[in-house]
C-alpha cells in the first residue's frame, strides 16, 4: 500500500531523523507496524524501555472484526493491557517522554501520540547506604531510579495527601526532579519558593544532578556549611516529611536533598531513634561531644601549648614533652592536611588495597614521623581525636565545614594569640546566627531558643515530636519574614 508523503508517520519520521537523530543514534529504535491498512510507528530507546513490556503490549493489538468501523487510534488506545498509557498532542513533549523510556506509537492520518510508560531504567538494587549505616532498621536505600525512591517512600508513608510532583529542569539534559511534600504539613510558602526557583533555573544541563541543583536552590556561594541535608536512607527521610520538611529527588541520584534543614538536623543519626530513649540520649550525647572535640580541641591546646601562663593547674600535663625541628603549628597544620590526604586517598583507592594503605599511614605517617622528629607525640593525638569527632558527624557535608572551620580558628590563634581564638570563635557563632536556610535561622531552635524543641534536642524522647516541630518550624519562619 503506498502512502501519502505528506502523511504523519512520514512526518514525524523526518522530525525524528532531522531533530533526534534517526537511523544516526543505534540506540534509537523505529518498529513499523500495519494495522487494518493503517500506518503506525512505534518509537523507542533502547536500554530505557522494557524489551518484554513492549513484546506483551504488541502481541496484545488483535482488533476484532466487528470493531474495524472505529478509528484504529481509539481502538488503540481502548485495547492496550497497561496502566500508565495517555495521548499528548505535543511532538516535543512525547519525544522528550521517549528519551525517558516510554514508547510513542504514531497512527497514520492522526495528529495525536500514545505514550506508554513501559520505562526500566539500568541500575543497582535497593541496599544500605554505607554512609547511614545503624545496628538495628531497614537496610534498604535509595537508588539511581527516581521512580523506585518514590516507591520506597510511598511504601512508608499511606498519607492521600502525599504529594510527588515531577518538574523538569535543563534545556538539553531534561532532568526529573520530584518535589515530595505532605499537603497540610508542609509550608506552602516554602514550596512556592522553591518552584519558583526551579522554574527559574535556566541551564543546559545538571551533570552533577542534587549538587548542581543545590547551588541554584540555596544561593550558598562560599558559606561551608551544608544549607540542606542529604540522606540515601527511605526511613529518615519519611520521618522528615512528617515534621512538614520537603523532599527534592532528582534523577540519576541516590542521595535525597531535605528542606529547610538546621545546623542541628546534621547532627541527627536514625540509630539514636532505633535504641531506647535512654541509649539514644547518650548516643547523641556522645555524638555532640565529638563534634565539639572536632571543631575546638586542637585550636584550644595550641593555645595553652604555647602559653602556659594561661594553662589551669589541672591541665598543666597539656604541652608537648619533647621538642621538634617544626613549630607547633606547622606539625598540627602538616598532620591535619595529611589525614585530609588518607581520606582522599581512601575515596580512590580500590577496596582490595584499603589494608595496605592503612598500614601505610599507621606506621609511615604516625610513628616514623615521630621517631625522626618531624611530629611530637600530641600533636598526632590531638589531631587523631579530632578526626575521630570529624567521623562522628552524621553529615559528610558538616564534617568537612567544621575541619575547615578548625584549620582556620587554628591560624587566627597561630596570628592573634588569645584575641584570634576569642575572636574566631564569637565570629563563627555569629556568622551561624546570621545565616538561614529557607527563611529558617540555621541555629534554631537555640537561636530563636524555643525551650520545647530545645528539649528535644538535648534528650532523645520516647513521644513522637513531629506535630511540635511542624508548629516550630512554621513559627521560625513567620517570625524571619516579619
Amino acid at each position: 500500500m503506498l502512502y501519502d508523503t505528506d502523511a504523519q508517520c512520514e512526518k514525524i519520521k523526518k522530525k525524528m531523523t532531522r531533530e533526534m537523530g534517526l537511523g544516526q543514534s543505534f540506540d534509537l529504535g523505529l518498529r513499523t507496524l500495519h494495522l487494518h491498512g493503517v500506518e503506525i510507528n512505534l518509537y523507542f530507546v533502547n536500554g530505557l524501555a522494557d524489551t518484554e513490556q513492549i513484546i506483551r503490549l504488541l502481541g496484545n493489538l488483535e482488533i476484532q472484526q466487528q470493531m474495524r468501523k472505529s478509528p484504529v487510534f481509539d481502538l488503540l488506545y481502548d485495547r492496550l493491557t497497561h496502566q500508565q498509557v495517555t495521548i499528548c498532542h505535543d511532538f516535543s513533549k512525547a519525544m522528550t517522554d521517549v528519551l525517558s523510556g516510554l514508547i510513542c506509537l504514531v497512527v497514520d492520518n492522526d495528529q495525536r501520540f500514545i505514550l506508554i510508560d513501559v520505562r526500566q531504567y539500568p541500575g543497582r538494587n535497593s541496599e544500605e547506604p554505607d554512609t547511614e549505616r545503624v545496628v538495628r532498621g531497614s537496610r534498604d536505600g535509595f537508588t539511581e531510579n527516581i521512580i523506585e525512591n518514590t516507591a520506597l517512600i510511598r511504601r512508608r508513608i499511606r498519607d492521600p495527601h502525599l504529594r510527588h510532583e515531577i518538574i523538569k529542569v535543563g534545556k538539553r539534559s531534561k532532568t526529573d526532579i520530584c518535589l515530595s511534600y505532605i499537603e497540610g504539613l508542609c509550608d506552602p510558602d516554602l514550596i512556592d519558593i522553591i518552584k519558583k526557583e526551579l522554574h527559574m533555573i535556566e541551564v543546559d544541563a545538571l551533570p552533577m544532578a542534587d549538587k548542581t541543583l543545590e547551588t541554584y536552590l540555596v544561593k550558598q556561594g562560599y558559606n561551608p556549611f551544608p544549607l540542606v541535608r542529604y540522606s540515601e536512607r527511605p526511613d529518615v527521610c519519611s520521618a522528615h516529611l512528617f515534621e512538614g520538611h520537603l523532599l527534592i529527588i532528582v534523577d540519576t541520584s541516590p542521595s535525597v536533598m531535605i528542606a529547610p534543614t538546621t545546623y542541628f538536623h546534621h547532627l541527627q543519626h536514625a540509630e539514636e531513634y532505633r535504641q531506647s530513649p535512654f541509649i539514644g540520649t547518650f548516643i547523641r550525647w556522645i555524638r555532640f561531644v565529638g563534634v565539639f572535640l572536632s571543631l575546638f580541641l586542637v585550636p584550644v591546646w595550641y593555645f595553652f601549648a604555647e602559653n602556659p601562663q594561661y594553662t589551669p593547674a589541672f591541665l598543666s600535663f597539656i604541652g608537648p614533652q619533647e621538642e621538634a625541628t617544626l613549630s607547633l603549628f606547622i606539625q598540627l597544620f602538616l598532620a591535619d592536611m595529611g589525614i585530609e590526604f588518607l581520606r582522599m586517598a581512601a575515596i580512590h583507592t580500590p577496596t582490595p588495597l584499603t589494608t595496605a594503605m592503612g598500614l601505610i599511614a599507621a606506621v609511615l605517617i604516625g610513628q616514623i614521623a615521630i621517631d625522626v622528629g618531624l611530629f611530637v607525640p600530641e600533636v598526632i593525638l590531638y589531631i587523631s581525636i579530632a578526626s575521630i569527632g570529624s567521623y562522628l558527624t552524621p553529615s559528610y557535608e558538616l564534617s568537612i565545614a567544621n575541619k575547615v572551620t578548625r584549620l582556620i580558628l587554628l591560624m587566627l590563634t597561630a596570628w592573634l594569640n588569645l584575641v584570634g581564638l576569642i575572636g574566631g570563635i564569637v565570629g563563627l557563632f555569629l556568622f551561624l546566627v546570621t545565616t538561614k536556610t529557607f527563611h529558617v535561622p540555621y541555629l534554631w531552635p537555640v537561636i530563636p531558643f524555643d525551650w520545647e524543641m530545645f528539649k528535644r534536642l538535648i534528650f532523645r524522647t520516647s513521644k513522637s515530636n513531629q506535630h511540635s516541630r511542624l508548629k516550630s518550624i512554621k513559627r521560625s519562619i513567620s517570625r524571619s519574614k516579619k
